[in-house]
């Protein structure tokens, strides 16, 4: 007879850590140097840092949408950031992470951020048995808009729980959220467990803990960065203690680029162009550590393309679940996890949309974006919580070659008609697919968002 603790062994768990605006450049493993994240680091040496790692939007529901469904966002109906009064989240039609891991009888949990829906679209409508956080941005509150926002609560399942009222309230998020996270490991430590922890931090307003104020020496945005990374350290610590770290897999990202306006209070987008709210890889390439000790091997640099939206199949193909019945976006890699011999990205092109506008495709190394405009951060930056302002900037058609140029600095297209002509086709192919806003087109695979109808909270 199988017991507990043996169908735990043969029952992978998984924690997905899901941080908000955090820059590709904010970690020391990818190049910050004014201060060091050593947990994060450590992590890194013992699993598989990833380089060329993107979520599906660079902003905060999409982002999220397409995590939690392998979905690009404009196919489940969320290409844009929903707010406290908005009446669509997330479809309870859709198949998410958390309710592939029930299928195989897990027990499933998330901490933290929402932002998919309020009311009869919280967390526990999608295959989480457990909820504890808030349910959308923590600037959407009464301070921000003229206190036109509703109170923010922290929530206990569908209860409020907690008003949040000042920076205090908030700044004991990240150390409640983990505690909650470790409290439900330990409880959870003889069953197969799935974790979703999308801390609400380093968005603005930042609000690190006393005990990390001052703790970085560079101010307090890496502050910030140093309360996470101590976060992940407790929570790998944890694992390690109950024996559970050869059997979990870790996953660590965030939603999307660095909001750049916002200057001292916002990360760096490690080199890369533009950040949140854009097309270009500072919206979209982020950090993507994935740790699994004797599954994943240590110390290794995967160059090869990949998506949040790939973390559900390879979950659900980690397991042994069957992937969703809707058709879905994201693609098994664990070939490149593991960093099998020969192994290259299932992506033989990636869109990049905002918020339901085609703007860019890549394919290989090659990167085109069409004619668009996006926001462009002024100078000087913002101070101390403090945005500046943003201009509205017209980018043309442009060819990028992210391997020589990975900053997209250096138009190619006159010089390479061929690719610019394929990568075209390729557009077009999206375009009829997932539907484009700037040329008014519906797309055949779309999908509806789900609606709020019953109590809002």
């Amino acid at each position: 007879m199988l017991t507990l603790a043996l169908v735990a062994t043969l029952t992978p768990n998984m924690i997905v850590i899901f941080v908000d605006d955090m820059g590709i450049g904010d970690l020391s493993c990818y190049g910050q140097k004014a201060y060091k994240t050593p947990n994060l680091d450590q992590m890194a040496r013992e699993g598989v840092r990833m380089t060329d790692f993107y979520v599906a939007s660079p902003a905060c529901t999409p982002s999220r949408a397409a995590l939690l469904t392998g979905c690009y966002p404009v196919r489940v109906g969320l290409p844009q950031v929903i707010n406290p009064d908005s009446k669509i989240g997330l479809n309870p039609d859709e198949t998410t992470i958390a309710e592939v891991a029930k299928s195989r009888g897990y027990r499933t949990a998330m901490f933290g951020k929402w932002h998919l829906g309020v009311g009869d679209l919280m967390p526990r409508t999608h295959g989480f048995d457990e909820f504890y956080g808030i349910p959308y941005s923590h600037d959407m509150w009464p301070p921000n808009k003229n206190g036109t926002w509703p109170p923010l609560f922290t929530f206990n399942n569908e209860t409020q729980e907690r008003e949040i009222k000042t920076l205090d309230d908030q700044s004991e998020l990240t150390n409640t959220l983990t505690e909650k996270t470790l409290d439900f490991i330990s409880r959870n430590r003889a069953n197969p467990f799935f974790v979703y922890l999308p801390l609400n931090q380093p968005h603005v307003p930042i609000a690190p803990s006393k005990r990390f104020v001052g703790k970085s020496r560079a101010g307090l945005y890496a502050d910030q960065i140093l309360e996470i990374d101590d976060s992940v350290g407790r929570i790998l610590r944890h694992l390690k203690k109950l024996k559970l770290d050869r059997n979990t897999m870790v996953m660590f990202s965030s939603d999307n680029g660095p909001w750049l306006p916002y200057g001292n209070h916002a990360g760096s987008a490690g080199g890369f162009r533009e950040g949140k709210g854009t097309t270009f890889e500072g919206g979209f390439r982020e950090p993507g550590i994935f740790w699994m000790p004797g599954t994943l091997p240590a110390g290794k640099v995967q160059t090869e393309m990949a998506s949040t939206m790939d973390i559900l199949p390879t979950f659900a193909t980690l397991i042994g679940a069957k992937r969703p019945e809707k058709e879905i976006d994201g693609h098994n890699i664990l070939p490149l996890l593991k960093c099998e011999e020969g192994a290259r990205t299932p992506w033989k092109w990636m869109y990049y949309y905002w918020p339901a506008e085609l703007q860019a495709v890549r394919s290989g190394d090659w990167k085109l974006h069409v004619p668009h405009t996006h926001r462009h951060q002024n100078q000087p930056a913002g101070k101390d919580g403090r945005p500046a302002g943003e201009s509205t900037e017209k980018q043309e058609i442009a060819l990028y070659n992210l391997k020589d140029d990975p900053s997209e600095k250096i138009n190619v297209a006159a010089q390479n008609p061929k690719v610019v002509a394929r990568l075209i086709r390729l557009l077009e192919i999206g375009r009829r697919e997932y539907g484009d806003s700037a040329t008014k087109t519906m797309g055949s695979k779309m999908r509806a968002p789900g609606a709020v109808t019953g109590t809002r909270f």
